[in-house]
């Protein structure tokens, strides 16, 4: 029964991903003016005095977003002659006798067709459907690298295969010939020891900010300055760099500094950053808080149920109001300035870096005053709640003593819906803080979705979209098979007819 319940849910899980992407599809493609992604395009800036180039920079940009099909007589003429003739010469002359086909061509395929300014050559464009862009943003989702990634035309001898090896530095490996990535998947001594480049998701280009990376990159690739370490090439030499040598990827054009290192294409590496992505830090703060956040919260939320209307459970009450009442903006900078006036703390996070613990100190502080306060409200409750139960006097006529009680029957059934959040919590630890990343001017994912908003990176904000809604969805279905494992009595199949 429990299985029908868990594809039910994945099922239901996968609709709600869709629905979400497409509305939000809509919004950022729809009531957004597409001119506005150049509002931070230096680019378009310098193109401000060649009214040709500058639009035909906007439609490559366009159609490289996905807005819009574009054509030129350009890409056209390379149709219909060879590179380097007379032909093609003669096609791309304003004027030339194939502009007619052109208009003609493009006209009847639906385009719209346009005149650049000065040269008066004609370019066609048809706007792309939003369904249609949904629906293929979600194909190419999943990336799974093959030998055909290659190009056949431009490289006819490379040898196509798959098939076992060890990494430059030794360890197990499954590498590729005529994929994108040399190494699909391999092992080394870094944490989780095992890693793979075959499968991938594709999120889409970042732009304008972080132009032409891919979005899971920016966020997911290490940060701040090159990290120098002596590294083992293919070929067994020694050198100093901060290439990943199991992250190259195939490089169609190599240069002379590429050919004296690499011994094929596979010389597109990324390089080691000195700090952590930005997923890295919002996760390893959003950790340390849920830590300080469960770690006090809970035990004072015991204390506070213990000694109802006690002074302990005054003060805390006193503190759960203050957290609830009061703008979180209000008392992360209240906090900030405590910080900083009697502890001397930094009160931003890039003046000593990630590597001093007093960076973190704020920032994950800030971020679990109001987790604190929350699990300390609902132990109290769940606790007074459990202690008026009936099993609870059955327990007392028994003769049982109190922390017997508290420990063995009242606790362990209120732990269980506090317990169901945790999966949601750590889930939440990826997708960052918002107000408190931005406060302390953290590099980490929270800042992301609004500086995405603010620059007009409709790729980075449909992205982070889909993590959080994906990720959220995820803690969620987690926190209801932790119940199931806490207490046996409690059936998702039962949860499930109960609706």
């Amino acid at each position: 029964m429990e299985r029908g319940y868990y594809w039910k849910r994945i099922v239901r899980s996968v609709i709600s991903i869709l629905l979400v992407i497409s509305i939000v599809f809509v919004l950022v493609y729809s009531l957004v003016p597409r001119e506005r992604i150049f509002n931070s395009d230096d680019t378009l800036v310098k193109l401000g005095g060649k009214p040709d180039e500058k639009l035909q920079y906007q439609m490559r940009t366009w159609q490289r977003l996905g807005y819009i099909d574009y054509e030129n007589m350009s890409s056209y003429c390379s149709t219909l002659y060879e590179a380097g003739t007379d032909e093609i010469a003669a096609c791309n002359l304003s004027g030339a006798k194939e502009e007619k086909d052109f208009v003609e061509k493009y006209e009847s395929l639906g385009y719209d067709i346009t005149y650049l300014p000065l040269s008066k050559s004609p370019i066609a464009s048809k706007d792309r459907p939003i369904a249609k862009r949904i629906v293929e943003w979600f194909i190419q989702l999943i990336h799974i690298d093959s030998p055909n990634y290659v190009d056949e035309e431009m490289f006819p001898d490379v040898e196509r295969k798959i098939y076992f090896g060890k990494t430059p530095t030794g360890g197990l490996a499954i590498k590729c010939s005529g994929c994108e990535y040399k190494y699909l998947a391999y092992t080394d001594t870094s944490f989780p020891f095992i890693h793979q480049n075959w499968i991938s998701l594709y999120l889409g280009q970042s732009y304008p900010t972080f132009d032409s990376l891919q979005v899971l990159n920016v966020i997911s690739d290490s940060q701040g300055q090159e990290k120098r370490v002596d590294t083992v090439f293919e070929d067994g030499h020694v050198e100093t760099s901060s290439y990943k040598m199991t992250a190259c990827k195939w490089k169609n054009s190599l240069d002379k500094l590429d050919k004296n290192k690499f011994q094929d294409n596979y010389a597109n590496c990324t390089t080691i950053k000195k700090d952590p992505s930005m997923m890295g830090i919002s996760f390893i703060m959003g950790i340390i808080a849920l830590v300080l956040a469960y770690g006090i919260g809970l035990p004072v939320g015991l204390l506070m149920a213990r000694s109802k209307s006690g002074l302990a459970d005054k003060l805390g009450m006193l503190y759960i109001i203050f957290i609830i009442s009061v703008p979180s903006l209000a008392y992360i900078y209240f906090f900030k300035y405590l910080g900083s006036t009697f502890f001397h703390l930094p009160t931003a996070f890039p003046t000593y870096g990630v590597s001093d613990i007093r960076s973190w100190v704020l920032p994950c502080v800030s971020l679990a005053l109001p987790s604190i306060a929350s699990l300390m409200l609902w132990t109290r409750r769940y606790m007074v709640d459990q202690m008026n139960s009936d099993y609870v006097k059955f327990a007392k006529a028994k003769g049982l003593n109190q922390s017997e009680i508290y420990k063995k029957h009242i606790f362990r059934n209120a732990i269980i819906p506090i317990a169901q959040g945790i999966p949601s919590s750590l889930a939440g630890c990826i997708t960052g803080a918002i107000i408190t990343e931005s406060v302390y001017s953290v590099g980490g994912m929270g800042k992301m979705l609004p500086d995405a908003i603010n620059s007009y990176n409709n790729a980075m904000i449909i992205a982070l979209a889909f993590l959080y809604t994906t990720i959220s969805i995820i803690g969620v279905f987690l926190g209801d098979i932790i119940i199931t494992w806490i207490d046996p009595r409690i059936s998702l199949a039962n949860k499930e007819e109960g609706r």
